[in-house]
This record gives structure tokens, C-alpha cells and sequence, in this order.
């Protein structure tokens, strides 16, 4: 059910120098994969990518998104991905 979308957000995150990368599915499902950190900063000594990918519900800041998304009528799934540098 996930799976083009999954490829995206992933694909999305390893080709720019983001932490995050956020795909809303819908108001009920976010599909977020995110970049390990140490320090704070990527590790640009490994050789090896750490992702996290979470899929479920949306957290607070990106349910507030969704309200903004609604007043301003923009359909679901959203084509573009929410990127966090």
C-alpha cells in the first residue's frame, strides 16, 4: 500500500543533506524517514546511511501542518515531500 511512497521519501532523504523527509498520506498516516545523527551533525566519515523509517500517525508539529494543508485545500496525498535540514 506503501511501497512508491516509501521509495520516494527515502530516495527524497539520501540525494539532499536533510535530516528529515516527510510524505502526508493522508491526515491519519505520515510516512517520515529520518537520518541518524551523532552529535547533532551527519557523520560524514561513515560510509554506511542510518534511516529510520516511521509510518503511522503524525506528531504534533506535523498535525498542525495538516490543519495548514486543510484551510489552504491542497489534496491528499500531498505530492510534495517536507524536507528538515
Amino acid at each position: 500500500m506503501f511501497r512508491k511512497y516509501i521509495g520516494q521519501v527515502v530516495e527524497k532523504l539520501v540525494d539532499t543533506d536533510a535530516i528529515k523527509a516527510t510524505k502526508f498520506i493522508s491526515s491519519e498516516y505520515v510516512i517520515k524517514a529520518t537520518r541518524k545523527r551523532y552529535g547533532g551533525k551527519i557523520d560524514k566519515r561513515s560510509k554506511t546511511i542510518d534511516i529510520v523509517l516511521t509510518i503511522g500517525k503524525p506528531n504534533y508539529s506535523e498535525r498542525e501542518f495538516i490543519e495548514k494543508l486543510r484551510k489552504a485545500r491542497e489534496p491528499f496525498p500531498v505530492k510534495k515531500i517536507l524536507l528538515k535540514f
